[in-house]
């Protein structure tokens, strides 16, 4: 079977833990050529070593990147179109959930304002230059790639639902992704340029984990889950291959839940059972 990616180039922000690892492993395993890029250099490149351990046929660069910065953004696109030819993937993953993030009596205005610059306008700027990369790009046949490109932005369960505890900065940023997602792709559908939001459920990653800081936080999520289990930061990554690859060619525009069953629950089953992740996953 042919890699999903192969000959692919794809930047993917917050690469040095959870979802965006995994993502640029898997991706990376999948053919693409990776820009692993973090506010953390360190870690994007303990990425990129990975990458290059384990798919050496693939080529890897990690570069520092803070998303809250457009100038940083910028100039991460224009490296993967330099170094690697083009830019068929943008993941716009990288994110923040501020443990002072709370409901709208106790939020302080610092909070919302770092919220929404991370979180808000650093997937605006991802969008922006990805776009303005995406337009050169030139099909190849002999390689099976496409004009245009796919842009995944990480949105959340919670832009559906609301939060179960309250994290009013991070709720309000994640909904306003999904609608700049949908008129995104809007716009750009006939240029060959998809652009979806993925919206993972409550995870096992260190960024919720650092939230849901009591029994009771955590508690208080489980009992919306069917599968009695927080997500595995891979599940999402595979989610994210679905939109990165030509499986989706008709896909644009969409909120895609990848949550456990969560947004379609009204209660969850009754019983001790819980159903374990499967063992490629831990």
């Amino acid at each position: 079977m042919p890699a999903r990616l192969q000959h692919k180039v794809a930047l993917i922000t917050g690469s040095g833990s959870g979802i965006g690892l995994e993502s640029t492993l898997l991706f990376a395993s999948e053919g693409a050529h990776v820009l692993a890029t973090d506010i953390n250099l360190q870690a994007a490149e303990s990425a990129a070593a990975l990458v290059s351990q384990r798919y050496p046929d693939v080529k890897v660069k990690a570069i520092k990147v803070d998303v809250g910065k457009e100038a940083d953004i910028k100039a991460a696109v224009d490296v993967a179109v330099k170094e690697f030819g083009r830019l068929d993937i943008m993941f716009n993953n990288a994110g923040i959930m501020h443990p002072e993030d709370d409901n709208a009596l106790n939020t302080e205005e610092k909070i919302w304002d770092l919220t929404m610059q991370i979180n808000l306008k650093g997937v605006w700027w991802g969008c922006k230059y990805a776009i303005l990369a995406m337009r050169e790009n030139k099909k190849d046949e002999s390689k099976g790639l496409k004009q245009g490109g796919s842009i995944i932005n990480t949105a959340s369960f919670v832009a559906i639902l609301g939060a179960a505890t309250p994290q009013l900065a991070y709720t309000a940023s994640k909904g306003a992704v999904l609608a700049m997602t949908r008129e995104l792709a809007m716009v750009h559908a006939r240029e060959g340029i998809r652009v979806n939001s993925i919206c993972p459920g409550p995870l096992k990653t260190p960024l919720l984990m650092e939230f849901l800081n009591t029994p009771e936080k955590k508690e208080r999520r489980m009992v919306h889950l069917p599968m009695g289990r927080f997500g595995e930061a891979i599940e999402i990554a595979r989610g994210a291959l679905f939109l990165a690859s030509d499986d989706s060619t008709y896909v644009t525009g969409t909120d895609f839940m990848v949550d456990g069953g969560l947004t379609a629950a009204y209660v969850t089953p009754v019983g001790d059972q819980v159903v374990d992740p499967p063992k490629s996953l831990v």
